[in-house]
């Protein structure tokens, strides 16, 4: 932990489309090497795909795809007398945040298709619906955590 003090929180802007803050947070760390046009061509040529697909509102499909990969539990190291534990602990609400961003993006750069748009707009769709990498991920996260119950004592 830092003996300082706590970095303080950036506001972040709404995106200049859909006038929303999840949004700029998931283009803002979609982007690689400062380049967030490019980051924002592909975010929203994936919600056009979204919006031919399915015909209503992609917006509200890419935050049900965020809300659902959002973990409740995750498990954190602690040494006690010698020994490492694997104690469970609540993810605060802006880590679940940024760890669900996280998941869906690494899975979506990791699929087969042709495209990134694509890769993301599938990604999306399958978070949205129960399916896919980012959810599989948020599972073994949870699944490690119930494992790890035993522990839950030395949380502090």
């Amino acid at each position: 932990m830092p003996r300082r003090r706590q970095a303080e929180v950036r506001d972040i802007l709404p995106d200049p489309v859909y006038n929303s803050t999840l949004v700029e947070k998931f283009v803002n760390s979609m982007m690689w090497e400062g380049k967030k046009s490019v980051a924002q061509k592909i975010f929203y040529g994936s919600m056009d795909r979204i919006r031919e697909r399915s015909g209503d509102d992609p917006l509200k499909l890419f935050k049900k795809a965020v809300e659902n990969c959002k973990p409740l539990l995750e498990v954190k190291t602690r040494r006690v007398g010698g020994a490492n534990y694997q104690v469970p602990v609540e993810v605060s609400q802006n880590r679940r945040t940024s760890l669900a961003i996280r998941w869906i993006l690494q899975n979506a750069r990791s699929r087969p298709e042709k495209g990134m748009p694509d890769r993301l707009a599938n990604e999306l769709n399958e978070a949205a619906n129960l399916r896919g990498g980012a959810i599989k991920k948020r599972d073994d996260v949870h699944r490690m955590a119930e494992a790890n119950k035993a522990f839950a004592h030395y949380r502090w």
